[in-house]
């Protein structure tokens, strides 16, 4: 049951966001004890299918386990 509910708040934060960012640094010129960063936003698209799926999911799972304990 406890994993249906993750599935099921996993799944509406897929929907309401569609994705996350994240922010990468890569060294770009390091001579002696000179550095220089570059640091990049990228973002990870999530389909709302697969929210779907994840929600639809976690739904089937709660209410499966609530028939098996009756």
């Amino acid at each position: 049951m406890l994993v249906g509910f993750v599935l099921i708040v996993a799944g509406l934060l897929a929907l309401i966001y569609q994705g996350f960012s994240y922010t990468r640094s890569k060294e770009v010129l390091s001579l002696g004890s000179l550095r220089t960063e570059m640091k990049t936003t990228e973002r990870v698209d999530i389909p709302p299918i697969v929210g779907g799926l994840v929600l639809a999911s976690g739904v089937a799972l709660v209410l499966l386990s609530r028939k098996s304990k009756k």
